[in-house]
């Protein structure tokens, strides 16, 4: 008994040790390196992602891939590491990242992927980049009040429009926005942990034609006339063009604030579950489901209709001896036990469906208990894959139970087509979507 004890303390104590992660939290001190990792570019208008040095940006000495798990690789991350260097607390404003000049080529990658609304995302302590903006709202006393909302990334730059006031701006014309305001939140709480932790990560970008004194010498630090720490990046600044030259360059730069903040480490994902996925077509989807809901119903209408009408006339006396003779929905009453024409492939869909729904619900109910959390990356997507392996006996009871009834034979082909259905139909559309857009 003693020696069971032991061994049930030992487990609880090797249970108690154990992160998942990316959930447990770290402490910095002051002044340590913050690293900064950069995402995919992902757009609204295109759904495709492109690796961010797939643009000409400015590149660390040496460039090197984060070790990613199954879900990340199947949503198209891929994060690496950056030439951004950022010390915890230290304030940094006007910090020179690198200076390129871009040819037409270059220039027309840049303009295309602005065109196309392509956002940026960046990683420090496994919190994405967001971007805060604010929506002007009237009360019933007719005041307006400003709340402020968030979205995942930040974009590449825009593309002028007559609506904008800026003298500067010429309509039409693509921008990019080579400067970056990096807001790190961070909080500290000196009777639960020692040094600060990260619990917000903003970006506010600007574009900028940055102009500077003399000849450029990096070595000793170049002056640029257009951004100083006493005179930071506005918007009324005149922008960085990249439409309508054959070269053109570019100095790209940054800033970096730290603020306090009372939002705890394990409330600092809050922020996120509030925020606007631009991927989510909620208009779309409420009108699919609405023309979905008018369609069934005017349906169900006519049937019930014609089954009502029926079954008067079937019980009437007065036509009961004209109804000898089988009409209406007395017709199909022998087809109601007979097989259909393509039986097989009806227990690979119902077995598909059961395995769908299973995977789809289990997925639910370990999200729901908090289990697939955020800030393990590609959780999510590795889970739904796992599980809908393991719900694969399911669809295969399903498929040949089914088969079974409908008088199937061969349910070892009926099982090997139910296995593989899905995952090939999958398989085929997504490669000759690949084939032709790459």
């Amino acid at each position: 008994m003693r020696r069971l004890s032991l061994l049930l303390l030992a487990g609880t104590i090797s249970v108690s040790a154990f992160y998942l992660p990316g959930v447990s939290p770290r402490n910095y001190e002051y002044g340590e390196d913050v690293t900064l990792k950069v995402n995919k570019l992902d757009s609204v208008r295109t759904q495709l992602p492109y690796e961010y040095y797939s643009l000409p940006f400015c590149v660390p000495d040496k460039v090197y891939e984060y070790a990613e798990n199954l879900g990340e690789v199947l949503s198209g991350d891929m994060i690496e590491n950056s030439a951004y260097r950022i010390n915890m607390k230290m304030l940094t404003a006007c910090k020179i990242l690198c200076k390129k000049t871009y040819n037409k080529h270059e220039l027309q990658d840049f303009e295309a992927k602005i065109r196309d609304e392509y956002h940026i995302n960046w990683i420090i302590d496994n919190l994405p980049a967001a971007t805060k903006y604010y929506t002007e709202e009237i009360d019933d006393e007719g005041e307006s009040n400003y709340e402020s909302h968030y979205a995942k990334g930040f974009p590449l730059g825009f593309v002028a429009t007559e609506e904008d006031a800026l003298p500067d701006l010429e309509p039409g014309v693509a921008y990019l926005n080579n400067h970056h305001r990096l807001i790190l939140y961070y909080h500290q709480d000196p009777a639960s942990f020692v040094g600060y932790r990260i619990v917000g990560f903003e970006v506010e970008a600007f574009s900028v034609k940055h102009s500077y004194e003399g000849d450029w010498d990096r070595a000793s630090g170049p002056q640029l006339s257009t951004c100083t720490a006493l005179n930071p990046i506005g918007r009324n600044q005149k922008p960085q063009p990249v439409s309508g030259t054959d070269s053109e360059e570019v100095i790209w730069t940054y800033d970096v604030q730290w603020e306090t903040s009372n939002i705890k480490w394990a409330s600092r994902w809050d922020v996120y579950f509030k925020m606007t996925d631009s991927k989510v077509h909620w208009f779309s989807i409420i009108n699919s489901i609405a023309v979905v809901l008018f369609l069934s119903a005017m349906v169900a209408m006519i049937v019930t209709r014609t089954l009502h009408r029926d079954l008067l006339r079937y019980n009437s006396p007065e036509e009961r001896e004209e109804a000898q003779e089988e009409t209406g929905w007395k017709l199909i009453h022998g087809d109601v036990f007979r097989p259909p024409v393509f039986s097989q492939g009806l227990c690979v869909l119902v077995g598909t469906g059961y395995q769908l729904i299973g995977m789809s619900v289990v997925t639910l109910f370990f999200a729901v208990l908090g289990f697939l959390s955020p800030a393990n990356r590609g959780g999510l997507m590795t889970s739904m894959l796992l599980l809908f392996v393991l719900m694969g006996i399911f669809a295969g009871f399903a498929g040949t139970f089914l088969g079974k009834i409908f008088g199937v034979e061969n349910w070892r082909r009926l099982s090997f087509a139910t296995s593989f259905a899905f995952p090939g139909v999958s398989f085929v559309i997504f490669f000759i979507l690949n084939a032709m857009v790459w």
